[in-house]
């Protein structure tokens, strides 16, 4: 038997997304136009596009039409297979190598000897009271009110805690509110949980309270993911007062806050988390990825108490729990102080290192916090984002493009692009104000 007209039309569509023919965020003919080339009928059309919507190639919209979805495109954003010689600006991680013989002395202090033979063991909850009371320790440091070793959860680091609260509390099909430019992780979770990602405005400060409302007032998300400090990519970082306004908003509606703040460590005076407002309907997180190693996959998650046990079993039944080994030797560094320590340290780079990138990059359109880890560069009027990383990448320099953080459907062509580009990941000064150099030399001859 034939495959039905719609599932055809379908599949050529699909294989038409495929191969290029229709772009990321490109506008789809009308069902009427569609139909009319294909001699069949709108109705047909409408079947088609359904389809090619539960397979998430494309997002359709009531009055604004069909767009093919865009991709998280995460290897292209995070590129770890360095080519040989290349200047690594995509990278968003802390310059490790600073404390690295520390870490290698602590691995080695923290299981000689062990300090709980439960630790190679199965364990109740998501890990030891005193790993997850490191997390409560870590997270209070930076202004996080009402937390202890009772409402907080261990992940597999900030990735999983926010995939696993997608799923828990969404379902497919639902809105989820996120900011305009945002973490891809953020975006393919989204994506491939059959999630629709609604996008927030952002100004400098980030998210704007009435874009929120708009948001939830026409969209009705389930969940609501914001970066509040140090934003990625832009490095927005939320005033106290925005802080509230945004918690005032969430107050209104039928919705969970995702607050993901794993770069608080990064802020010179303590910011009081948009959770502390809403303790009931907000999912705090933290982890030790940007502060101390990536390597470390470790996620403090302070859950609502009314939902502990909900999210408890979750982790139970998905990964039974995250390794207490590495959260051993996480709770060594806290409890000692050699954490924070770090933290402090990466602070203080980024905050050196900023302020050489706006010296050799003065001519450039640029934002960051004096202490963020990226900058958010304005490209040049009509100046493709993707068409300068490639360019950079001929000159053995790796940079993000703005465009793979983007929410939105379609990216107008006359409106200003951006690249991201980290300050941390290359560890030689005279490589990284190398590469700076290099940048400026390509920003300036599209001047």
């Amino acid at each position: 038997m034939s495959r039905a007209k719609f599932q055809q039309i379908a599949d050529k569509i699909a294989a038409q997304i495929e191969s290029g023919q229709y772009a990321e965020g490109e506008k789809l003919p009308a069902h009427r136009v569609l139909a009319e080339q294909n001699l069949t009928t709108p109705v047909t059309i409408a079947k088609a596009y359904k389809v090619l919507a539960d397979q998430g190639k494309i997002e359709s919209h009531v009055g604004r039409g069909s767009f093919v979805s865009a991709r998280s495109h995460l290897s292209q954003v995070i590129q770890t297979e360095r080519e040989q010689d290349a200047l690594n600006f995509s990278i968003l991680q802390p310059c490790y190598a600073e404390h690295l013989d520390a870490l290698h002395q602590q691995l080695q202090n923290s299981y000689q000897p062990l300090r709980h033979a439960d630790i190679f063991g199965y364990l109740d909850h998501s890990g030891l009271a005193e790993h997850r009371q490191a997390g409560a320790v870590w997270m209070s440091e930076f202004g996080l009110e009402q937390v202890h070793a009772d409402n907080v959860l261990l992940t597999n680091g900030a990735q999983h805690a926010l995939s696993m609260l997608v799923q828990l509390f969404s379902q497919p099909g639902d809105h989820i509110a996120v900011e305009a430019f945002t973490y891809p992780g953020i975006l393919s979770i989204i994506q491939d949980l059959g999630r629709t990602a609604v996008p927030v405005s952002l100004d400098e400060e980030g998210v704007i309270p009435d874009a929120l409302a708009e948001v939830c007032h026409e969209w009705h998300p389930a969940l609501i993911i914001v970066i509040p400090s140090h934003q990625n990519p832009t490095g927005a970082t939320m005033s106290a007062q925005r802080r509230q306004q945004i918690a005032a908003v969430v107050q209104q509606y039928d919705a969970y806050l995702i607050e993901d703040d794993i770069y608080s460590f990064l802020n010179d005076e303590k910011l009081a988390p948009i959770t502390n407002y809403l303790p009931e309907k907000s999912f705090y997180l933290s982890s030790l990825s940007k502060a101390i190693s990536p390597g470390m996959r470790c996620g403090y998650l302070k859950v609502p108490n009314h939902l502990v046990g909900q999210v408890e079993r979750f982790i139970r039944s998905s990964i039974w729990l995250p390794s207490p080994i590495v959260f051993e030797f996480a709770h060594q560094l806290i409890s000692s102080g050699m954490g924070f320590d770090m933290a402090n340290t990466q602070r203080e780079i980024a905050r050196r290192r900023h302020k050489l990138a706006k010296e050799i990059l003065a001519k450039t359109t640029l934002t960051a916090q004096p202490t963020s880890f990226q900058l958010w560069i304005t490209l040049p009027a009509h100046l493709s984002a993707d068409r300068f990383t490639k360019r950079a990448q001929q000159e053995k320099v790796l940079v993000s493009s703005g465009n793979y953080f983007s929410t939105s459907h379609k990216i107008s062509p006359s409106s200003h692009q951006h690249i991201r580009v980290s300050l941390m990941s290359i560890v030689d000064e005279q490589h990284f104000q190398h590469g700076l150099s290099v940048l400026a030399r390509l920003l300036s001859s599209y001047q």
